[in-house]
């Protein structure tokens, strides 16, 4: 499945232009999602540096996307056609009803499993 997946208010609390505190489990249910062999799309407002910002905060937290603003990594947008990205499953702060927790929406991706819980730090000297 494609996921394509907000980021300020989402991923991180909304504090744009800043990047706000993590949301609860935002990383682990995105982790356990690719896990999965689901396809995440960072679809996000930010451009440029500010965008930049973005991929590289949710790159030190483990979380590697399929596509940024794009339906494929390859894609090269001309600015002729839609920027709207095709996914199976939008996740954002703007929905109806505003943004249920991380736990919530993995259950609704995933209702057959657990809900993820904190992810195994790493031991410095394990590297």
């Amino acid at each position: 499945m494609v996921i394509a997946i907000d980021f300020d208010g989402t991923i991180v609390e909304h504090r744009y232009p800043f990047i706000g505190k993590i949301r609860p489990f935002a990383f682990e249910s995105m982790e356990a999602l690719q896990v999965k062999g689901h396809r995440l799309i960072l679809w996000s407002h930010r451009a440029g540096a500010k965008l930049e910002e973005a991929i590289k905060f949710c790159r030190s937290h483990g979380i590697e996307f399929y596509a940024v603003n794009k339906n494929f990594p390859e894609e090269i947008w001309e600015g002729t056609d839609s920027r709207k990205i095709l996914a199976d499953i939008y996740i954002d702060d703007r929905n109806l009803g505003g943004i249920p927790s991380w736990g919530e929406i993995y259950k609704t991706i995933c209702p057959e499993e657990e809900i993820p819980t904190a992810r195994a730090k790493k031991v410095w000297w394990k590297g």
